[in-house]
């Protein structure tokens, strides 16, 4: 089976995990009216909070969890996938982890991924994140196996590093996804570009469910969920910051195509690196490095 419909939903999750919870239910349950079997929910579905003691009683562990619970009824009740892009999880050594949950038909977690890259930035106008002070970074990349496709997971800042998704592209993986919270200054600038970069460049789909607008805790981000085909063509997207839900058709056939096309996953080839200094009269000279 290589076909299947796909659901990114979109919100704007606030500071309370029980309104978030119920937010994320009418759009799973949206989706799935609209034939989705496969529904993604976006970075931090569970709640966003920036002041550090609020987050110590707003997040649990996995096992606790509102969403996770919620997503594994859901999944069961309607007999669909659900991805949890990702929710704030207190891991076994109290640490937080930035985790996403792949939920089975049968309301079974059968996978989860831990967000790699911390979004540790200075942007301009003064805005600063340091998610690492918050997050500890997982260290797996991880492909699940669906009967309709290979998932190749990410979480929002990890698009802007393509060795993970040409890993998980190697290992199999013909839908990749980066579902996401980016602020509105990034994603005016590059949230469409990388998204059809990492589909272009692996040949697979890109799935990234998205948060949008004016947040309780006074962040803002760029919504603007998405889906593209393996050779970069927007299937569909939430043209605007609001809540909503998005579907398209996948064939994984088409991530096959594309790879068979051009199939730079085969034609990588190892190399070195040289650096050169070029000093006045003298020829370049290249050291190995």
């Amino acid at each position: 089976m290589s076909k299947f419909k796909a659901a990114a939903i979109q919100m704007r999750t606030g500071t309370d995990p029980k309104k978030n919870a119920e937010t994320f239910e009418a759009l799973v349950r949206e989706a799935a009216a609209k034939g989705a079997t496969y529904v993604q929910s976006p970075e931090m579905t569970g709640a966003m909070v920036r002041d550090a003691e609020a987050r110590q009683t707003a997040f649990t562990t996995e096992d606790k969890d509102l969403i996770a619970a919620t997503a594994a009824r859901l999944a069961r009740e309607l007999g669909i996938y659900i991805h949890v892009g990702s929710t704030a999880i207190v891991r076994e050594d109290g640490k937080l982890a930035n985790r996403a949950l792949l939920l089975s038909p049968e309301g079974k977690t059968i996978a989860t991924y831990d967000k790699i890259h911390m979004f540790d930035v200075d942007l301009d106008n003064g805005e600063s994140w340091r998610e690492s002070s918050a997050y500890e970074p997982g260290t797996q990349a991880v492909v699940a196996e669906l009967p309709f496709a290979k998932l190749g997971f990410g979480i929002c800042y990890d698009v802007r590093f393509p060795q993970l998704f040409r890993a998980e592209a190697l290992a199999g993986a013909n839908v990749l996804s980066a579902p996401a919270a980016f602020t509105r200054q990034t994603g005016e600038a590059h949230w469409h570009v990388l998204q059809r970069a990492r589909a272009i460049e692996n040949g697979a789909f890109m799935i990234s469910a998205a948060q949008g607008g004016k947040h309780e805790d006074g962040r803002e981000t760029y919504g603007h969920s998405i889906i593209v085909d393996p050779w970069g063509k927007v299937l569909a997207e939430a043209d605007h910051d609001e809540p909503g839900v998005i579907v398209a058709e996948i064939d994984t056939s088409l991530s096959t195509a594309a790879r068979g096309k051009i199939p730079n996953l085969k034609n990588a080839r190892e190399f070195s690196v040289s650096s050169v200094t070029a000093s006045e009269g003298e020829p370049l000279r290249g050291a190995a490095s």
